[in-house]
């Protein structure tokens, strides 16, 4: 088991570039750990060795994401996380304290956050509706990758017109946030809950304009139309 950690890290770092990483890291803000490997490659890599552990006990393979994880890259967090997808069908309510851990534990960085959330916990969400109450004790958070993904994991039961009154509520406890990365969060959620919900959720929108960050507002509204984006954008 061992062993294809170390491969795998092998392999990453034969296929880094130092321009790949260079351009990798003008994507956040913060200071990433990246090998520099391209995100395609990285994909394949993942998706190649999990065909040697995908008749691995459930708990085996969280385990050798967790080790993945715990080297701090971007690439073998992307891996981690989609691992972690690809057992989705075998998710169990105890799983979401491992998710819970992760993303308070390991998530560093916007695109870790939303790989992580908008795959494994949205579908752990979808099988597990109970939970959406746990997600939003999330919201409280003093971590804003917690907080981002309270949000950012209703994404995939959004884009099915899921839990509306739920996305409102998540919304609300988020509203005045003044991280930028967390009114982005929830301001994509919204979007995707108005392509099933549009007129709800202009409502909504109109409702707490005065008070919603423009960058949320921004968000939100992307996909409506043009009347109802100038609308919503008027002072």
């Amino acid at each position: 088991m061992k062993n294809i950690i170390d491969e795998i890290r092998k392999e990453l770092k034969q296929n880094a570039d130092e321009k790949t990483k260079k351009t990798g890291q003008n994507f956040f803000k913060e200071k990433i750990k990246l090998y520099g490997v391209k995100t395609a490659i990285v994909n394949e890599i993942g998706k190649r060795y999990f065909k040697n552990i995908k008749n691995k006990s459930k708990v085996e393979i969280f385990n050798l994401c967790e080790k993945l994880l715990q080297s701090g890259y971007l690439e073998e967090a992307f891996i981690a996380y989609n691992w972690a997808y690809y057992i989705h069908k075998y998710y169990t309510p105890d799983d979401f304290e491992i998710f819970e851990k992760w993303v308070n534990n390991y998530v560093s960085n916007w695109a870790e956050c939303d790989t992580l959330s908008n795959h494994a916990i949205g579908s752990f969400i979808l099988m597990f509706p109970e939970y959406v109450k746990k997600l939003k004790t999330w919201t409280k958070s003093v971590n804003r990758w917690v907080k981002r993904s309270s949000a950012v994991t209703l994404i995939l039961p959004a884009k099915k017109g899921m839990f509306l009154d739920d996305i409102f509520s998540i919304s609300d406890s988020l509203m005045t946030d003044a991280d930028d990365l967390v009114q982005k969060g929830y301001g994509w959620m919204l979007k995707e809950s108005s392509k099933q919900h549009q007129q709800k959720v202009f409502d909504y929108i109109i409702k707490h304009k005065k008070v919603m960050p423009r960058t949320a507002l921004r968000y939100a509204i992307e996909k409506m139309p043009e009347n109802l984006k100038k609308e919503a954008m008027k002072k």
